[in-house]
C-alpha cells in the first residue's frame, strides 16, 4: 500500500513537467496531504490527496506522520524562530499545522518555527462567511498557478474557501464548470453565485458586485458584475458559460 506524505515547507510551485521550465500550474501549501507517484532526480511525481492534482515538486520538505490540529485563517501567519523572535517567513491561509508545543501566544509546528495563536483556528473550524475568506486576498497579485498570499488565480481563489473548510472542489476552473450544478439562464444575479467563462471564474458578493483574481489587472478585486461581463466579452470574445452557487 503506497504511503502518503504531508508537505511542512510553506509552500512550492507544482509543475507541469519535471522542469523549472515548464508551466507552473498550482501549489502546495504546508499541510497538504499527498502521494508519491514516482522519481525522477530531483523530481518527485505527486498526486494531492484533496483534488487529485497531479504535477512535479523540487521541494523535500515532506514527511510521513503528523497531528494536524490548526490551520491558518488570516491571509499569512509571521513564522518566528522563537516566541518573539521573527523570520522573513510565512504560512499562506489554509495551511495545516501540528502543534508540538504551545504557550499562552504562541504554537511551536516545527524546530525553530513558532506562529501566533492569533493567526490560527483548529482544524475542524468552519467558515461558512464566504465573503470574509474571498476578502483577505484583496489587493494580492495575480500569478497563474499560485494559490497563496504572494499571488494566486481565479480559480484557486474559490477553490480555497472549500479547502479551509475540509469540503472537496476542483483546482482548475474548466474542472470546476462540470463539478458545479448550475444554469446559463439567468439575469439577476445575488450573493454566493459563481460566474464561469472558459478559463476564468468570479464569486457574487452581492446583486451587483463580484470578487476575482483577474489577469489583466494582475491582482484580486472587486467589480461590478455586468461591467466585468460586458469587458470579458469585449476583451476576451467570451461570454458567460454558466452560473452556479456556493451552497455550504
Amino acid at each position: 500500500m503506497q504511503s502518503n506524505f504531508y508537505f511542512i515547507g510553506n509552500y512550492s510551485n507544482i509543475y507541469k513537467k519535471p522542469s523549472k521550465l515548464s508551466e507552473v500550474t498550482s501549489q502546495i501549501i504546508c499541510g497538504e496531504e499527498f502521494k508519491i507517484l514516482s522519481k525522477n532526480k530531483n523530481w518527485i511525481k505527486i498526486k494531492l490527496l484533496f483534488d487529485n492534482y497531479v504535477g512535479y515538486i523540487q521541494n523535500k520538505q515532506f514527511i510521513q506522520k503528523t497531528n494536524l490540529n490548526y490551520k491558518v485563517s488570516n491571509l499569512k501567519a509571521k513564522i518566528f524562530k522563537k516566541p518573539n523572535i521573527r523570520t522573513k517567513s510565512y504560512l499562506t491561509f489554509g495551511s495545516k499545522v501540528s502543534a508540538l508545543d504551545e504557550n499562552k501566544n504562541y504554537i511551536k509546528i516545527q524546530k525553530n518555527k513558532w506562529i501566533k495563536k492569533t493567526d490560527v483556528k483548529k482544524i475542524n473550524h468552519k467558515e461558512k462567511n464566504f465573503i470574509k475568506i474571498f476578502k483577505k486576498f484583496l489587493q494580492v497579485k495575480y500569478v497563474w498557478g499560485g494559490k497563496s498570499y504572494k499571488g494566486i488565480d481565479c480559480s484557486a481563489l474559490l477553490q480555497i474557501f472549500f479547502y479551509y473548510n475540509n469540503l472537496f472542489y476542483p483546482r482548475d476552473t474548466k474542472d470546476q464548470i462540470k463539478y458545479s450544478r448550475g444554469k446559463l439562464k439567468k439575469r439577476t444575479f445575488k450573493k454566493g453565485d459563481i460566474i464561469f467563462w472558459k478559463g476564468h471564474v468570479a464569486i457574487c458578493l452581492n446583486s451587483k458586485k463580484l470578487i476575482h483574481a483577474y489577469g489583466p489587472e494582475k491582482k484580486v478585486l472587486m467589480m461590478p458584475i455586468i461591467k466585468t461581463i460586458n469587458r470579458i466579452r469585449e476583451t476576451a470574445n467570451l461570454e458567460v458559460k454558466k452560473i452556479a452557487r456556493i451552497n455550504f
